[in-house]
């Protein structure tokens, strides 16, 4: 299934909730992908539930740890500088191979302006390889910097961390999403998505993480939580 892009539509102008947008592409997923590979991503997500993994990645985290990354240009990123400007929205991803991501980060760059206004800056953060990035940001025109987290290192500070089954790995192998290749590791280990919302000195204001990949925060939720907050 070949999922449309910005690039390929035009500039974005979907202004429904991003919970429509995903309700229209899980029903795709519905009409279009077997019932036995649905049934092994929800194993996989059912694994992490009943670990609670959302809820313990949420409850370790109160202040941001230090970090300096490689954007999608290859330029040092720090979490100081980025502070130095202004509260932060940081976005931990999959990759661009996952639709969901790919609507998150389109639904979030049609409002990053507002967010900028606001007195945020707007950053995704994914494992995937910086070349691999550099797709995706031009892609889908993106208006603000992905950095790439190599090995997941600063996920696993955050708590997110986990690594793909073995059923899952067969699946995305024989669909042609090569995670080691993507991401530059063997490790098949990928972040579960999250959004934080940082205040200017690293303290966490909002935090969001769901073991299910096709949940995310709603965009316009995250523009009034800022607006709204001194």
């Amino acid at each position: 299934m070949k999922w449309r892009s910005s690039q390929e539509s035009g500039s974005y102008s979907d202004l429904r909730p991003l919970r429509e947008i995903f309700a229209e592409r899980k029903e795709a997923i519905a009409k279009y992908v077997p019932s036995d590979v649905q049934a092994i991503h929800q194993r996989a997500i059912d694994v992490l539930k009943a670990d609670s993994f959302a809820t313990m990645a949420l409850a370790g985290v109160t202040t941001i740890p230090s970090f300096e990354l490689p954007d999608h240009n290859g330029k040092r990123v720090s979490s100081s500088d980025l502070l130095r400007k202004g509260r932060l929205v940081l976005c931990f991803i999959r990759g661009r191979w996952c639709p969901f991501c790919v609507g998150q980060l389109e639904a979030m760059n049609y409002i990053a302006a507002q967010i900028a206004n606001a007195g945020a800056q707007t950053i995704a953060i994914s494992p995937q390889t910086e070349k691999q990035t550099f797709f995706m940001h031009d892609q889908h025109r993106l208006g603000f910097p992905i950095l790439v987290d190599a090995g997941n290192e600063l996920a696993r500070q955050f708590g997110l961390v986990y690594k793909v089954p073995e059923e899952q790995q067969k699946l995305y192998r024989s669909t042609f999403i090569n995670l080691p290749f993507i991401n530059g590791d063997d490790s098949w280990e990928l972040p579960i998505p999250a959004t934080y919302i940082v205040d200017r000195d690293g303290s966490v204001l909002f935090a969001s993480s769901n073991e299910d990949y096709t949940e995310r925060p709603e965009p316009l939720d995250i523009l009034s939580f800022l607006e709204h907050c001194a």
